[in-house]
């Protein structure tokens, strides 16, 4: 019971804050981006935003392995998805400025809509064909362009059994058409923070391990499927073992 009380309080105090806190958040950052989108505030202002969701929820942060990122680099990053906080914990995690896919749901609300578009996350519409994979590419090249890396979680969405699903081709296609580096990248602990259709924030540990980089500029598109297999037995090796605690 001292649990339910303590989760429901958390949970109301985490809401109450963050979401007024994601309107001034957006308003900054869609400002600052107007007059300089290159702005280095506007990865301050996101990493502070998603430290902060975390901060309230009491969720801690381990990050293993930073060193394997060189921040002079734009890398394509990919990971396993159990959490909506799985986003803000990569912001806050990784040395490097990241954008995302993300549906074209979240782009229906208009202040986050136009917040998303100033700093590069890539819309993603699931019914639109192959105009969806040149729009990826044409927006992921200009995040490049700025110096930012792609994060993209292969598995398509998050499992409501918090179970490791396959990776799906898409991710590394667009890392070989890039010719970047694919970063592996591991995090457990987030199913259990806020688990996928739960209106609950539970307090815990989010843990990040960043896997030395793939590189993908010599490897021929006929070898991408052995590099997505490859890749999902490395992250898989860290979070299966995780997965038994369910």
């Amino acid at each position: 019971m001292m649990r339910f009380v303590g989760d429901l309080i958390r949970t109301f105090v985490t809401f109450v804050v963050m979401v007024p806190g994601t309107v001034v958040a957006a308003s900054i950052v869609t400002t600052t981006a107007v007059i300089k989108n290159d702005s280095p505030f506007v990865e301050w202002i996101i990493r502070r935003w998603a430290s902060m969701w975390m901060w309230l929820a009491k969720v801690d942060l381990e990050v293993v392995g930073q060193e394997n990122i060189d921040p002079s680099r734009s890398y394509v990053i990919i990971s396993n998805h159990l959490s909506a906080f799985d986003i803000m914990a990569h912001f806050a995690a990784l040395p490097v400025p990241i954008r995302y896919l993300a549906k074209q749901e979240l782009f229906k609300l208009p202040f986050l809509a136009m917040a998303m578009r100033k700093i590069g996350i890539v819309k993603v519409d699931r019914g639109a064909g192959q105009s969806v994979h040149e729009h990826i590419n044409t927006s992921a090249r200009e995040a490049i362009e700025l110096g930012r890396s792609l994060i993209i979680y292969p598995e398509g969405t998050r499992p409501r059994d918090g179970k490791m699903r396959p990776f799906k081709k898409g991710a590394f296609t667009i890392a070989k058409s890039l010719d970047l580096p694919i970063v592996p990248t591991a995090i457990v602990g987030s199913y259990e923070a806020w688990r996928p259709a739960s209106y609950f924030v539970r307090k815990g540990t989010i843990r990040v391990e960043i896997m030395k980089p793939i590189e993908m500029s010599d490897v021929p598109l006929s070898e991408v499927d052995r590099i997505r297999t490859q890749t999902h037995a490395q992250i898989a090796a860290i979070v299966k073992p995780h997965e038994l605690r369910h």
